[in-house]
């Protein structure tokens, strides 16, 4: 992976995603890729907001998480987040979690994306994104 751009989000584990345990529920994971992407996209300089004012939005079609290791409540986790596939209607991001200080593994996942117009009808990814994710 040395030649893809990856972007890191690090933050704290909230005592709302654990359980009584303190060990993270499943379901954060998802929310976690979710932040990484946007924050990959706003490193490439425009977030969401400007993609969507051009009427193009992002819909999910398949998200894959394999988990290896649990997150604890007091945790500081770092998603790293990249494009791992990028086409005319589609778009896939990879993702590692790890826990920040150790670096252990927690989870991998992958997101996938369609293009879709204000009625939902695929669409192809405005040049504009295109351009910026390429790079």
């Amino acid at each position: 992976m040395s030649q893809v751009n990856i972007v890191e989000t690090t933050f704290p584990v909230r005592y709302a995603e654990s359980d009584q345990m303190g060990i993270v529920h499943h379901a954060s994971y998802v929310v976690w890729m979710e932040e990484g992407r946007s924050q990959y996209i706003r490193a490439q300089g425009f977030g969401y907001e400007q993609i969507e004012r051009e009427g193009a939005f992002l819909a999910v079609s398949e998200v894959t998480v394999r988990y290896l290791a649990p997150a604890r409540y007091g945790d500081n986790v770092t998603v790293r987040t990249w494009v791992e596939e990028l086409r005319s209607r589609a778009l896939t991001f990879g993702y590692e979690i790890v826990n920040a200080e150790s670096r252990t593994r927690l989870a991998t996942g992958q997101v996938k994306l369609i293009w879709i117009d204000r009625e939902g009808r695929v669409i192809k990814m405005p040049e504009s994104v295109r351009s910026r994710l390429q790079s």
